[in-house]
């Protein structure tokens, strides 16, 4: 049976650092969410293109399009024995649409790490970050700085921040996840599945605490 896990942390928490070290470890492949999309959307696929009229109206993708570009990249080898799932879902009834489909390929969400800060530990995170155009790497000016200011260390592209990780939205942003994920991180509480995991701790100390919880 294939196993599937949904990382779940609020903005800051370097949850996509820690699903890719994570995905890496326990033999997974690492589906995000963000790079599925610009996946779709740089090779113009029919999803792509689908999502990108959305998109160009200014509104949100539905959850089917979203669910069906997640469905495809499960078709796909490396995901035989399941997948970490990074940036979906981020409502309860995205996660409804998600067991539906994992069950498609004979699977469901076993296990549900959950990524902990508090407030100002993830806004001095954020304030700091840094990312590049071309591939989305992305960069701290205290915790990761690059090699060479402003230059990507992996594809030489400007890095570049982003409005919402300027310090007068980052505070918002948090605070609207909380208020959003709420209810998800209630849903997988009721099943049992959602195991909280300190990430105040610097990156090795909360890739082996997830390890922990995972095994359990």
């Amino acid at each position: 049976m294939s196993t599937f896990i949904v990382l779940l942390g609020p903005p800051g928490v370097g949850k996509g650092t820690q699903a890719k070290l994570l995905a890496e470890q326990i033999g997974l492949a690492h589906i995000s969410s963000g790079d599925l999309f610009r996946e779709n959307l740089k090779n113009q696929t029919e999803l792509g293109k689908l999502a990108q009229t959305y998109m160009g109206k200014g509104e949100l993708v539905p959850d089917d399009v979203t669910i069906a570009m997640i469905r495809e990249r499960l078709t796909r080898p490396d995901c035989e024995n399941g997948a970490l799932l990074d940036g979906f879902p981020r409502t309860t009834a995205q996660a409804d649409a998600l067991e539906k489909t994992l069950a498609e390929f004979g699977g469901k969400v076993n296990k549900v790490p959950y990524i902990t800060a508090s407030e100002k530990v993830l806004v001095a995170r954020l304030s700091g970050r840094w990312t590049c155009r071309a591939n989305g790497h992305v960069f701290h000016e205290k915790n990761n700085p690059p090699k060479q200011a402003r230059v990507c260390d992996f594809d030489g592209s400007e890095l570049y921040q982003r409005d919402d990780d300027k310090s007068d939205t980052v505070l918002h942003r948090i605070q609207v996840y909380f208020e959003q994920t709420a209810p998800l991180i209630a849903y997988y509480r009721q099943r049992g599945n959602l195991v909280e995991v300190n990430g105040a701790q610097n990156i090795r100390a909360v890739t082996k605490a997830l390890l922990s919880a995972l095994k359990k």
